[in-house]
């Protein structure tokens, strides 16, 4: 099918999989024209955990499909993030690197992983939304793509978008049956209410402690008056959802900053959003002729270096120019792959890199691609 013979409107697009990557995507292609819809298999579509940093790049993405406004308004500007010591003694205070060519964009926004998805989903025409629709069964054919769902309903589409996350059903039947790769670590999670109780305020640094095996990422949300807490330490505990005690927790941050201590002084465990953590292994391939995948179910990675949520919103933004430019839906997908998979690549390797004592940088990043231009 030729997509240049068939206008962008015609196109029918089944994105699998509500999170991150999938919303992003549903935004994108409806901003190129396309009509694509959501199937999510939850009743509701939320994000709950922690917030993320969204860096230059990623943001383009906002101006170029109208949401820029909206997402400014629930985030702040960070310039800087800083390694620390347990107690508090800053090892590397540094601003955020370059990723454009504009001198003036080292900075990253701060939000909170709710109001991101908020945002996507207000930019996504209600009736393109499905909840509740589990994928049971996606059928290839050479003009056309099932996809069968729990409820018993049926559709067919031009193009699948599997977007169902680090164990990907989709992935696993038409990529790769790959599993994912316990890191042998845990993250417990929190969003902490009154940040301006804290010494934190209005500086909006991300901070990460480090003392032995145990790492604390303090992320500002300054514009809700809240505090993203994550507790990360290694373990042997590969379990999807570990079961850890509020004592434990404390116990693990006794060598900590007396304010980091206060701040899990406030929280119980149910305040906690307890993963262990794990990744993929650089897949070959994304694409068969009329199914991708992009997103954690392409190239899950590690929280390390904050970089899942931002490579999942420009394979979206990606995967949107490339059917808005190619001849044809199997040329889409290789340019959609050639472009992305270089730099998620590199990013899936780079996040392995837990920040230590000793890091010498807070961006590994940056020496990574100086070298590369």
């Amino acid at each position: 099918m030729s997509l240049k013979g068939k206008k962008n409107s015609e196109l029918r697009v089944a994105i699998i999989g509500g999170g991150f990557g999938g919303a992003a995507a549903a935004v994108a292609l409806h901003s190129a024209g396309i009509k694509a819809d959501l199937y999510e298999q939850a009743p509701v579509v939320g994000e709950v955990g922690a917030g993320i940093g969204m860096r230059p790049p990623t943001v383009k993405c906002f101006r170029d499909w109208g949401i820029y406004d909206a997402i400014v308004s629930k985030s702040t500007v960070s310039h800087y993030m800083q390694i620390l010591k347990g107690n508090g003694e800053v090892k590397i205070n540094e601003q955020w690197p370059l990723l454009t060519d504009n001198i003036d964009e080292r900075w990253s926004r701060l939000i909170h992983r709710a109001d991101f998805i908020e945002t996507f989903m207000d930019h996504i025409p209600l009736k393109n939304v499905h909840l509740g629709y589990k994928c049971e069964t996606v059928i290839e054919h050479d003009d056309y793509v099932e996809v069968h769902f729990e409820n018993g309903e049926k559709v067919e589409v031009d193009l699948v978008v599997g977007a169902d996350g680090i164990r990907s059903n989709i992935r696993k039947q038409f990529i790769n049956d790959c599993e994912p790769v316990p890191a042998k670590a845990h993250a417990y999670r929190a969003v902490v209410d009154n940040l301006h109780t804290y010494d934190f305020a209005n500086d909006n640094i991300f901070r990460v402690y480090v003392e032995g095996d145990v790492m604390v990422y303090l992320l500002p949300l300054e514009h809700r008056n809240q505090l993203s807490f994550d507790v990360t330490v290694k373990s042997e505990d590969i379990s999807w959802r570990p079961e850890v005690t509020n004592e434990g927790i404390l116990n693990l941050l006794k060598n900590f900053d007396p304010n980091i201590q206060k701040i899990a002084e406030t929280l119980t465990i149910e305040d906690y959003t307890c993963r262990s953590l794990f990744d993929i292994e650089p897949l070959d391939n994304w694409s068969t002729n009329r199914i991708t995948l992009l997103g954690d179910s392409a190239h899950a990675m590690l929280h390390h270096q904050g970089s899942g949520a931002n490579m999942a919103i420009q394979d979206a933004h990606a995967l949107a120019e490339a059917l808005r430019d190619s001849d044809t839906i199997p040329e889409a997908l290789q340019q959609f792959q050639s472009v992305r998979k270089p730099i998620t690549d590199v990013y899936q390797k780079l996040s392995r890199q837990e920040p230590t004592q000793q890091s010498d940088t807070a961006f590994p990043e940056k020496e990574t691609f100086e070298k590369a231009n």
